[in-house]
C-alpha cells in the first residue's frame, strides 16, 4: 500500500472536478486518478498523423484524447485526459427545463427535482463563467445569423446557449492573452476565442474553453489536492473503514517502461468515471460487491445524440467560423392533452468542424475538382499553343477552392432529447457490452429528424443524414445511466441526496451514470450540479 487518503475521486470529468474542489475546500485530504495525461494548450492534434495517436488504448501501447466504443445499434465517443469530457465537449452549460424533472405516466419521474439543483446550478456557473454567444460575434459568424432566421421563418423557439468559453469583448482583437498563466495547472497563457471551430474535434490549443483543468482542477491544487493524471484504476476492494484501489500508473508508458502498480486507501471513494467507466468498474468488481442494487447497469441511455446535416445551401453558412455551436431551438413534450401522445422534447442546435474538415470536404468532391482542373489547364494549354496566354486566370483558379454549396453551405445539426433510457450494460468475456433497441428509440429519433429538415428548409438547404442513420444506428458523446439514482437498493443504485450507493457507506457516485434517463439538453451542468448537491451533502456529515 502506497498511500492513504481520507477521500479518492476517480476520475476528472463534470462530476469528479467538482467533487474534488469542493472536497479541497472543506481541508479533507483529497487525491483525483485520472487515466488520461494532461492536455495543455498546443498538444491538442491537428495534423493526420498526430490524430492518428491520440486514442485511448493502453494494451495498444496508445495513451491519447479519444476512447471510441461500439456496441449494437449504438456508439459512443468519450474523452481521456485531464479535464474529462470538458477538453473535447462543445462548451454549452444548459440548465435542464423545470418541468423535465417531473415526466408523465409514460417516462420514470426523477427523485430529484429542479429546486434541488437550483443553487448548484448557480454555483457551478459561477465557476465556468458560461455567456451567451456576443451580439458583436454574431455579427460576422453567418452560420449563427442563418440558424435564427431559419428558426424564425419555421416558427421554432430559439434559447440562448450559455457557452464555457473567453470571448473577446466588442472592439478587442481576437486571440488576445488573459489570465495568469501560474494560476493553472498547465502554467499556460490562454487566450481569447479566436472562433475556428476547433472546440471539440481536436480539443482547443489557445485556452479558450473554461474547461474543468483550468478551473475546477486548477483551484482543486491551489488547496491542496493531489492531482493524479495517467493513472488508472483496475480494482476496488472494500475494506474496513474504507476502499483499496488499485491503480495502474502510466506515466512513464511511453518510454516504454512497464506501468507501475499502485494500492491505495481511501476512507472514502467517488467515483466519477463517467456512464461507461463507472457501472464498467462496478460489474467487473461485482465480486467484491455483493450487495449491489440490482439496477446498477440499467436506464442507459445516450441523451438522444442525433447528427445531420442542413446540406447545399444557397447561402453561405461557414460553419468553420466561430465556436462549434453557437445557437439552439427547443421543442418541448407533447401537451400532455392526450395520454397516448409521448412526442418527446428535444433540442437542435447548429454544429461547426475546423477549417482543416472543410478543406477535407471539398477534397473529396472529386469530379468538381477534376472538371474545374481541367478548364485550368486547358485554357493553360491553349494559350501556350496559339503564344495568346491569358493573363487572368482567377476564375477558374476560384473553381479549385470549391464553392457556396459544399463545405460552405453545409450545416451540421445536433439533435438532443428525450430518448427512452432502456438501455442494459453487462459484462461479456470480460468486456462492457450494451443491449439498446434502435427500434424502441426511433420514434423519439424521427420527432427530432422532423425539426431538423424544417430547419433545414428554413436555410435553403437539403437534408442530408448520416452514414449511421441509414444503418439504423446512432452515435452518442453524452452517455448516461448506468447506475440510476432511487430512493432505495430497490429503485436504483445511489442515494439522491448524497451519491452514496446503497448497502456501501462512504462509497459514492459522481457523473453521468447517476442519470436515471436523459437530461434533455447537454448534460454537462445538470451532472457538475448534482455532484455539487452530493459534495454539499457529504461535507454536512462530515466529509
Amino acid at each position: 500500500m502506497n498511500e492513504e487518503f481520507d477521500a479518492v475521486v476517480v476520475g476528472s470529468g463534470f462530476g469528479g472536478s467538482v467533487m474534488t474542489y469542493r472536497l479541497a475546500e472543506a481541508k479533507v485530504s483529497v487525491c483525483l486518478l485520472e487515466r488520461g495525461k494532461p492536455w495543455p494548450p498546443g498538444t491538442f492534434p491537428r495534423t493526420p498523423l498526430e490524430f492518428s495517436r491520440a486514442t485511448w488504448d493502453p494494451s495498444e501501447g496508445r495513451h491519447g484524447l479519444y476512447d471510441f466504443w461500439s456496441f449494437r445499434g449504438l456508439s459512443a465517443l468519450i474523452s481521456s485526459g485531464l479535464g474529462g469530457g470538458s477538453l473535447i465537449y462543445a462548451n454549452v452549460l444548459l440548465r435542464r427545463d423545470e418541468r423535465w424533472f417531473a415526466d408523465g405516466p409514460i417516462r420514470q419521474r426523477w427523485p430529484i427535482d429542479y429546486a434541488d439543483l437550483d443553487r448548484h446550478y448557480d454555483r457551478v456557473e459561477e465557476m465556468l463563467t458560461p455567456a451567451v454567444y456576443p451580439p458583436h460575434l454574431v455579427a460576422i459568424t453567418p452560420k449563427t445569423r442563418a440558424f435564427a432566421a431559419a428558426a424564425e421563418r419555421e416558427g421554432l423557439e430559439r434559447v440562448e446557449t450559455p457557452l464555457a468559453i473567453t470571448f473577446s469583448g466588442d472592439g478587442e482583437e481576437l486571440g488576445a492573452p488573459f489570465g495568469d498563466p501560474e494560476r493553472n495547472v498547465h502554467r499556460a497563457q490562454r487566450y481569447t476565442c479566436r472562433l475556428v471551430g476547433e472546440c471539440d474535434l481536436g480539443g482547443c490549443n489557445y485556452g479558450s474553453k473554461n474547461s474543468l483543468d483550468f478551473t475546477y482542477i486548477s483551484a482543486a491544487a491551489r488547496l491542496g489536492a493531489v492531482i493524479r493524471s495517467r493513472h488508472e484504476v483496475k480494482a476496488l476492494t472494500p475494506v474496513r473503514d474504507g476502499y483499496l484501489v488499485d491503480v495502474v500508473d502510466h506515466s512513464h508508458a511511453e518510454e516504454g517502461a512497464p506501468p507501475l502498480q499502485r494500492r491505495i486507501r481511501a476512507r472514502r471513494l467517488i467515483l466519477s468515471a463517467g456512464a461507461l467507466g463507472t457501472p464498467y468498474l462496478l460489474l467487473t468488481n461485482r465480486g467484491a460487491f455483493p450487495k449491489l442494487s440490482p439496477k446498477l447497469g440499467t436506464r442507459f441511455c445516450g441523451n438522444g445524440d442525433f447528427l445531420t446535416f442542413a446540406a447545399r445551401s444557397a447561402e453561405a453558412l461557414e460553419p468553420a467560423r466561430g465556436p462549434v455551436i453557437t445557437s439552439a431551438v427547443r421543442v418541448y413534450d407533447a401537451d400532455g392533452a392526450d395520454p397516448r401522445d409521448d412526442r418527446p422534447g428535444h433540442y437542435v442546435e447548429d454544429g461547426g468542424y475546423s477549417a482543416a474538415f472543410a478543406w477535407i470536404a471539398e477534397m473529396l468532391a472529386a469530379p468538381r475538382v477534376v472538371w474545374a482542373e481541367r478548364r485550368l489547364l486547358a485554357k493553360l494549354a491553349w494559350g501556350s499553343l496559339t503564344g495568346n496566354r491569358g493573363r487572368h486566370l482567377s476564375g477558374e483558379l476560384s473553381q479549385l477552392f470549391g464553392g457556396p454549396r459544399l463545405s460552405a453551405g453545409t450545416l451540421p445539426l445536433l439533435g438532443m432529447g428525450r430518448e427512452p433510457p432502456q438501455g442494459r450494460m453487462r459484462i461479456v468475456d470480460g468486456k462492457l457490452d450494451i443491449r439498446w433497441s434502435f427500434q424502441l428509440a426511433r420514434p423519439y429519433f424521427e420527432q427530432v429528424h422532423k425539426t431538423m429538415a424544417r430547419l433545414a428548409e428554413g436555410m435553403d438547404a437539403t437534408i442530408a443524414d448520416n452514414i449511421l442513420w441509414r444503418l439504423s444506428s446512432v452515435i452518442t458523446v453524452h452517455p448516461l445511466g448506468g447506475c440510476p439514482l432511487g430512493a432505495s437498493a430497490a429503485d436504483g443504485v445511489v442515494d439522491p441526496r448524497n451519491g452514496e450507493v446503497h448497502n456501501y457507506p462512504r462509497l459514492h457516485i459522481a457523473d453521468g451514470s447517476v442519470m436515471p434517463g436523459p437530461v434533455g439538453p447537454n448534460p454537462s451542468l445538470t451532472i457538475a450540479a448534482l455532484s455539487d448537491r452530493f459534495a454539499d451533502a457529504i461535507v454536512a456529515d462530515g466529509a
